[in-house]
């Protein structure tokens, strides 16, 4: 297991050194960031002055060169608008991103594996017929639409729940967290919501396809001969043995979520990491938005990593082969 996590890691210092020179590059022959920092009234040796300031009359090369030895040191230099430190200024929005990523994977989760489960046992039911039909629906509707729906039906006709911002937060430690207040959850449950029913009904059909499969299975008949309660079978034999589709779907998407809640945030006006990311593209804040891509490249494969590990928790088989191999 100690070689398997090793050899992971050394895989993924390698594509993060491949993924920041592909992203350096990009930013670089993408627009002039010196327009978005200069005014209107600016003269050229303004422009050059700023150029010279932030490095940018360097050769790509040199520019590069110097990045990745600042990157060592975690060290993406500061954002061309506001001069803060370019990681600081996403580690200021990863609470954010991060506990409404939680939430709305938490509510597919609590919500997708029950009605999964239901589908896969009923598979002729007319309720069967109504959940697969909501799953495709979730697929279909697009997240915006969706969150102006919410918006409209929630916040407008009912108002029952804000339509944006974060509202009051609590401290946990370093951490900010609104879902520590009502306020809080009362903001957070829309957007989250709009992320939760896409995830929702892929949990659902992955749920269902794996329950379909496992059911003919010889340790459910011998659970079902031995005489033992539904509730035991569904409990020990049959969830047990599909839990390895659903993690792997959950790590996924999971982390898709964090890295690509742009849509959703914008919305709802979320301060998280995916608006930062938005409006750093826009301005041609290369700093930030390399530090962001960068961190999401080691975020993602460090999930994959913890999905790899749980499964040779949940599976002893997996184990077993990682020792043959």
């Amino acid at each position: 297991m100690l070689t398997f996590i090793i050899r992971r890691l050394l895989q993924a210092l390698l594509v993060m050194a491949v993924m920041s020179g592909l992203v350096f590059v990009g930013l670089y022959v993408v627009g002039d960031p010196v327009s978005m920092m200069a005014s209107p009234e600016a003269t050229e040796l303004d422009r050059e002055e700023i150029r010279r300031n932030f490095g940018l009359d360097r050769p790509l090369l040199e520019q590069y060169a110097v990045f990745m030895s600042h990157a060592l040191r975690l060290d993406f230099g500061r954002s061309f608008l506001t001069g803060q430190p370019a990681m600081g200024l996403i580690l200021e929005r990863m609470p954010a991103t991060l506990e409404l990523a939680c939430v709305a994977m938490l509510m597919a989760l609590l919500v997708g594996v029950p009605l999964g489960i239901w589908a896969g046992l009923k598979p002729t039911a007319w309720s069967t017929r109504g959940i697969m039909t909501g799953s495709v629906l979730g697929f279909s509707l697009p997240n915006f639409w969706v969150g102006l729906m919410l918006i409209m039906v929630f916040a407008v006709y009912l108002g029952w729940l804000p339509a944006s911002g974060r509202g009051q937060v609590a401290q946990l430690g370093p951490l900010s967290l609104s879902i520590l207040t009502l306020d809080g959850w009362s903001r957070i449950l829309l957007p989250a919501l709009t992320i939760a029913m896409a995830k929702c009904a892929l949990i659902i059909r992955v749920t269902r396809a794996a329950t379909r499969e496992a059911l003919p299975m010889d340790y459910i008949k011998f659970a079902q001969a031995k005489g033992l309660r539904w509730g035991r079978i569904l409990r020990v034999h049959l969830l047990k043995n599909i839990l390895i589709p659903i993690v792997t779907v959950f790590g996924l998407e999971f982390g898709q979520v964090v890295a690509f809640a742009v849509v959703t945030e914008t919305i709802f006006a979320w301060p998280g990491m995916g608006k930062l990311l938005l409006d750093s593209i826009i301005t041609l804040d290369r700093p930030v938005v390399v530090a962001y891509l960068i961190l999401i490249v080691f975020f993602l494969v460090m999930v994959n990593l913890l999905v790899d590990i749980l499964y040779s928790v949940l599976d002893p088989r997996v184990r077993l082969q990682e020792a043959k191999a």
